[in-house]
């Protein structure tokens, strides 16, 4: 079995956005730091010893985030989409990550009949909610 799992770079702030994104969707988090990792340097440049060199977030759903701080080379691209049928569920997803973000689409029945929502949270991650057979948006 093979699993794909996100992997998002920040700019400094991995670990505030990882226990942003637990609060939304619970779980476990790890979180090691460069300077735990005996990691001060990359190519010649300082590591600030407390930046997140990898973070893990497995949810209480079973899906894993994971990030990490990438200073100056931090773009957000794409997209990341949940989905599902768990109407509720998906809807405190939405309403946690809409909250300090922008919403672009709002979470609203779309043509083919989903309840559907586009959004970029408060760190700049694209997401997009799809709740199939919802058939009413809230």
């Amino acid at each position: 079995m093979a699993i794909l799992n996100p992997y998002l770079n920040f700019d400094g702030d991995t670990a505030e956005a990882m226990a942003f994104y637990q609060s939304v969707f619970g779980g476990e988090l790890t979180v090691m730091t460069f300077g735990e990792m005996g990691m001060t340097e990359h190519e010649g440049n300082p590591i600030p010893a407390d930046g997140v060199m990898h973070s893990q977030l497995t949810s209480d759903a079973g899906f894993t985030i994971m990030a990490a701080d990438s200073p100056g080379e931090h773009t957000p691209n794409g997209h990341i989409s949940l989905s599902g049928d768990e109407d509720d569920l998906l809807r405190g997803y939405w309403d946690g990550l809409a909250d300090g973000g922008h919403v672009d689409v709002p979470l609203e029945v779309a043509p083919w009949g989903d309840a559907f929502g586009q959004l970029k949270d408060k760190f700049g991650i694209n997401w997009l909610v799809n709740i199939s057979g919802s058939g009413s948006a809230s």
